[in-house]
């Protein structure tokens, strides 16, 4: 965005954030984010900005559509992540509002003409390698223990400093991790799994002592960490990746409606654990038994995502179940159907022909 853009000549606008520190890893830089300094809502909206913040000002910008925030402090009101007032007076400066962010790495802007503004230390904890919180108001926020557990799932080159773990741990003791929402839980959790190290999130979930607060019924190993780092690597979709989460896990169902994960999400898990039981089918009814509990003929395609997902966990005969899954779709139930003079036996006979084609392929 050019400073001769009318809409933001004159402000003082910073990018901050994520866009900044992806841009100093070399990394793709996902959206911008921008802070804005000694100005007033009505001047905002009186340069064409549209107002969209709830707890405090933020602007979309009139073309772009990027969002430009007024420079806030905070101060704690109540519990949980929403338990905060706060100030955006024309008087709130740059380093007042990155004085409030989660992370050091996070708390650095970058003007127009590129200089950087760094008042906690982000540059060097980049070059470090550490995630470390800004200041002692992490203890106050719960989401912000969730990001640093994302983060340290992200960027697993990175390690937690020791205050930060302990400021982590005081969130938990304080009860304060109680007071998250299931929505801002599974949007970090799902973002955790899509990253590069998800086990790194649980690792340091568990090392707060909130692992067992937020999720309870989750049953996590280290080996389901290493399996999850496959699925990074072979691509898996998330609800493949939440799947072999929960594979040990099960409660599953009732861990879903705790964190209301997608129906997707928990429908993956439960049949994943059912094919984990059944791979090894020696005959032809087992293995058209699984086939019908998986809705194979349906969904096709979902089964064979969970075969992936089935193959980061142990080994896997795809060829083998593909071959079945095209034998019994291979099945004309139509032409059965006609021939069958007693209606009530065409789904008996469908079956029955569809075992016969799977028998051929287990002699």
């Amino acid at each position: 965005m050019s400073r001769t853009d009318p809409a933001i000549e004159g402000l003082q606008a910073y990018v901050v954030g994520g866009a900044v520190r992806d841009a100093l890893l070399h990394q793709p830089a996902g959206d911008r984010d921008w802070v804005v300094v000694g100005a007033t809502p009505a001047e905002m909206e009186a340069r064409g900005f549209i107002p969209v913040g709830g707890d405090f000002p933020v602007f979309l910008h009139p073309r772009s559509k990027e969002e430009f925030a007024l420079a806030r402090t905070e101060r704690k009101s109540g519990r949980g992540y929403k338990g905060f007032t706060f100030y955006t007076g024309t008087d709130v400066t740059l380093e007042d509002d990155l004085q409030r962010r989660d992370l050091t790495i996070n708390a650095i802007a970058r003007h127009a003409d590129g200089t950087l503004v760094d008042p906690c230390g982000g540059l060097a904890d980049l070059q470090a390698r550490v995630l470390r919180h800004v200041g002692a108001a992490f203890s106050e926020d719960p989401v912000r223990l969730l990001r640093l557990a994302r983060f340290a799932a992200r960027y697993p080159a990175f390690t937690v400093a020791p205050e930060t773990l302990q400021q982590a741990i005081l969130l938990v003791e304080s009860g304060e991790v109680d007071a998250l929402v299931p929505e801002r839980v599974w949007q970090e959790v799902a973002k955790g799994l899509m990253a590069e190290r998800p086990a790194r999130m649980f690792e340091v979930l568990a090392g707060s002592g909130a692992l067992a607060r937020v999720m309870p019924e989750l049953v996590y190993t280290d080996e389901i960490g290493v399996e999850l780092a496959r699925a990074h690597s072979n691509g898996l979709p998330l609800a493949s990746r939440y799947a072999i989460l929960c594979r040990c896990t099960p409660e599953s169902d009732a861990l879903s409606r705790r964190v209301r994960a997608p129906s997707e999400c928990a429908s993956h898990a439960v049949l994943l654990r059912e094919m984990l039981g059944g791979l090894d089918a020696q005959d032809a009814e087992s293995a058209l038994s699984l086939m019908e509990r998986c809705d194979v003929l349906r969904k096709p395609q979902r089964f064979r995502d969970l075969l992936l997902a089935c193959a980061c966990v142990r080994e896997v005969d795809g060829a083998a179940w593909e071959a079945r899954m095209q034998a019994i779709c291979g099945v004309d139930a139509g032409a059965i159907a006609q021939a069958c003079e007693d209606r009530s036996r065409i789904p008996a006979a469908v079956r029955a022909a569809r075992l016969q084609a799977l028998e051929a392929l287990f002699l």
